[in-house]
């Protein structure tokens, strides 16, 4: 399946309030779940990872797109998040991927949210709680297969094979565990996890597996078992680094030219002085900062003068100088005339710098940046 860009934002999406733009396009992001649910095929099921307000997309906007292009499951990391989502999608399954937290099982109960159960302690919490309502509560066990971060050994596993008294009261909807190295193919850690994750499956013959993240499923068939739970290929980051990206960006951020001066050859630009001008050149202010979300190390300084690039009227820019809170300067003496104004809108981030790009020139990686996106963007959702 080929993916072709969004079109180039144009001067009327800027907002007219002075704030950068956050446009988050629905339809991409539903041409991205569709995508990744054909590469699984009929039997198994595409689920969907909400956490973090949709990975700083819109939670609540992301599980309805995505629930009536078909998509029946999703994962949030806290409570709290599957309550706002129940709210909006009172018919879907939710599973808690920070496991269940103590004092609080009422809540899922109440809303209908089936924890990740992630260790022996929180099992028998849950068994109790069930028990206690005599009733037959849904639940998803957590493997660790050697990321070493949440869930129970395999050990454990052999443990609760064993001692069916230990599940009373739990009605096993899901096992599952989570890769460490699925966006680097080649790693010897996968064949490891897949081998001691189907070892795992052997003690739970009834109940659906699920082992892949959105890299995962790039890695084959054997990997994919009943349930993928994709995150950030769903929002337009590279599931597969170092090949081409076959998802489509969700997330633009359009923002404008707010100043045009001329800067003598020799000058500096910006706090600390730390970026000079080797020519005789034309830099634009632009209305986005870190406190849009545009980390610091995106700026440029004599030292490292390869800082990251905007997108104005056809034709790639580099930001020039220390990133501000409110504000970058760019550098556009090669920039053509008919396309510099005041008011003039700047790609910082969507189809042609995309977001893996900018995470790169960050030294971070797209989770990161798309969860940073600052909140007083105007947000705009394209249907």
């Amino acid at each position: 399946m080929t993916h072709s860009a969004a079109p180039t934002s144009d001067r009327r999406a800027v907002s007219a309030g002075g704030a950068a733009k956050l446009t988050i396009d629905l339809t991409a992001l539903r041409s991205n779940w569709c995508y990744l649910n054909g590469k699984v095929g009929d039997g198994c099921t595409c689920a969907v990872v909400l956490k973090a307000n949709g990975y700083g997309t819109g939670a609540a906007e992301v599980g309805k797109t995505l629930y009536h292009a078909g998509a029946r499951v999703f994962f949030v990391a806290l409570p709290e998040e599957g309550i706002e989502l129940r709210k909006e999608l009172p018919h879907a399954e939710i599973y808690v991927l920070n496991g269940l937290f103590r004092d609080r099982e009422k809540f899922y109960y109440d809303f209908d949210l089936k924890p990740v159960l992630n260790s022996l302690e929180e099992v028998a919490e849950w068994s109790s709680f069930a028990q206690s309502l005599q009733e037959e509560l849904p639940a998803a066990l957590h493997f660790d297969t050697g990321m070493h971060r949440l869930g129970m050994s395999i050990g454990d596993a052999l443990q609760i094979g064993e001692s069916a008294h230990l599940l009373k009261g739990i009605r096993i909807d899901l096992v599952m565990s989570h890769l460490a190295c699925a966006d680097t193919p080649d790693h010897g850690l996968n064949e490891k996890q897949l081998n001691r994750f189907q070892r795992v499956c052997e003690l739970f013959p009834e109940a659906r597996k699920s082992l892949s993240n959105s890299a995962g499923i790039f890695l084959g068939d054997d990997y994919h078992f009943d349930m993928v739970r994709p995150g950030i290929a769903l929002y337009g980051g590279n599931p597969v680094p170092d090949e081409t990206n076959p998802m489509l960006p969700v997330a633009h951020v359009l923002a404008e030219i707010i100043s045009l001066r001329e800067v003598p050859h020799g000058d500096a630009v910006g706090y600390g002085a730390s970026r000079v001008t080797p020519r005789k050149s034309r830099i634009a202010t632009i209305n986005a900062g870190y406190a849009d979300g545009l980390h610091r190390l995106v700026g440029s300084s004599d030292d490292q003068p390869n800082g990251a690039r905007v997108y104005i009227g056809g034709h790639f820019a580099p930001i020039f100088g220390r990133v501000s809170m409110d504000m970058i300067a760019v550098d556009v003496t090669d920039i053509p005339e008919e396309h510099l104004s005041r008011g003039a809108p700047v790609e910082i981030m969507g189809a042609h710098v995309n977001v893996d790009e900018l995470a790169e020139f960050a030294q971070t990686i797209p989770y990161e940046l798309l969860c940073s996106l600052g909140a007083r963007y105007t947000r705009h959702y394209k249907r």
